[in-house]
């Protein structure tokens, strides 16, 4: 799951980020309106946490402009004032919760395991590929029938495998998806997660499903 924070609050960004990565998000943070509006358009997030007041351009306008575009993120925005207008005015804009500073952790945590829920339920929850299944609601992955205890960051890499099904994905794609926009795609990280990833998902099985593609990155895929 990646989520992209709009906060000019640094302070709060920054314990946005760090709450939301021990939680397994990928995170990436934007501190005006213009730059979120950018990372929102370049890419796909699950969920954006919006400031109403923000420079360059407000939340609410960053709002407005990403559902023109047809963009069906959910959004969480956020203000300090806590005012009845203001909430209208952010849900008319295309927002799909709103939360008045200052909130509570775990409020803002239920928040945006709320949305992502409900934004998931509106998809098929289970992901296929051959005996391998992973359901998105529950985090459960099996193979064959025998379930695959995962860790968070491998749950994440092999949602993200099986999103891109059949599809190569390079090591800059999953650096960008599973960490965050500052993970450097050359590190050994990516090599050490697949690699668990294999031993869980294919040891003991004939019919390998992950594998690497020379010099353009990995994909998971039906057995030939």
């Amino acid at each position: 799951m990646r989520i992209l924070v709009v906060e000019d609050e640094k302070k709060l960004a920054t314990f946005l980020k760090r709450a939301l990565k021990e939680k397994g998000y990928a995170v990436d943070v934007a501190h005006d309106g213009a730059e979120g509006l950018f990372l929102a358009q370049e890419n796909p997030y699950d969920l954006i946490i919006l400031d109403i007041m923000l420079p360059e351009k407000n939340g609410l306008a960053v709002c407005q402009e990403l559902r023109k575009e047809e963009k069906a993120v959910p959004i969480l925005m956020l203000t300090a004032r806590d005012d009845v207008e203001d909430k209208i005015s952010g849900l008319d804009s295309g927002a799909d919760d709103y939360l008045t500073k200052p909130f509570s952790y775990g409020e803002f945590l239920a928040r945006v395991r709320a949305l992502i829920r409900r934004h998931r339920d509106r998809k098929t929850p289970v992901l296929r590929v051959a005996d391998l299944e992973l359901n998105q609601l529950t985090h459960k992955a099996q193979r064959a029938g025998k379930d695959i205890e995962l860790t968070s960051t491998e749950y994440a890499l092999l949602e993200y495998l099986l999103l891109n099904a059949n599809q190569i994905v390079t090591r800059t794609m999953i650096s960008e998806h599973v960490w965050n926009d500052q993970f450097d795609s050359y590190s050994n990280v990516i090599n050490v997660y697949l690699n668990y990833l294999r031993k869980k998902v294919d040891e003991g099985f004939d019919q390998k499903l992950i594998h690497s593609v020379r010099g353009s990155g990995y994909i998971l895929k039906e057995p030939s």
